[in-house]
């Protein structure tokens, strides 16, 4: 019984296990805990043996520990692994149809990141997310002042300057309530722009 190729269907707290020998037949397949599924998987699968995941949260974090282990890991992107499903979507059917996707010629594979590359794009991800929320607001507020008939300009920079000047200038216009909810909403922050 030697595993030549192994798919695993990743979860928070347990992972399914699907392994094949060199012609194919089925030869491994549980469900493993997360805290001891390394070391099952020591056990039974040898290094060298090529291990496929969906490309989804924590997949690059096991990539890199399985890689360093001495296993060839192989990541899917989750749309090409759809259609070597053969029933509905669960654990067992994806570890299934990740280990038939890693057969095929043509499957485009996710290079694994390192820890660096992984930092750079969260820090890129909250960064777009707060750019994002930024954006709402500076936009929830122009459609706010424009039911007391005031017009925001369009851009950050001017729309900081004249939420001071609407707050000395236009106290009569301006219900209590507005100043306070203005008075700084888009704050100078990194993402400033």
């Amino acid at each position: 019984m030697k595993v030549t190729r192994v798919g695993v269907a990743l979860a928070k707290n347990v992972f399914q296990v699907h392994g094949v020998d060199r012609t194919g037949r089925r030869v491994l397949k549980r469900q493993l805990k997360r805290s001891t599924w390394r070391s099952v998987l020591g056990e039974l699968v040898q290094p060298g043996c090529e291990i496929g995941m969906e490309a989804c949260g924590g997949a690059h974090h096991w990539a890199r520990k399985l890689k360093s282990r001495g296993y060839k890991v192989k990541l899917i992107s989750p749309q090409f692994i759809k259609p070597y499903l053969k029933s509905l979507k669960n654990d067992v059917n994806d570890a299934e149809a990740i280990c038939e996707a890693m057969t095929r010629h043509h499957m485009r594979f996710v290079a694994v990141k390192t820890v660096e590359q992984q930092d750079m794009q969260a820090m890129h991800r909250v960064r777009e997310g707060l750019m994002n929320h930024r954006k709402a607001k500076a936009n929830q507020i122009r459609g706010l002042v424009a039911e007391y008939g005031l017009v925001a300009p369009k851009q950050m920079g001017p729309l900081r300057k004249a939420i001071p000047c609407w707050h000395r200038g236009c106290r009569e216009r301006l219900a209590t309530a507005v100043p306070r909810i203005t008075a700084r909403p888009l704050g100078r922050s990194a993402t400033s722009g």
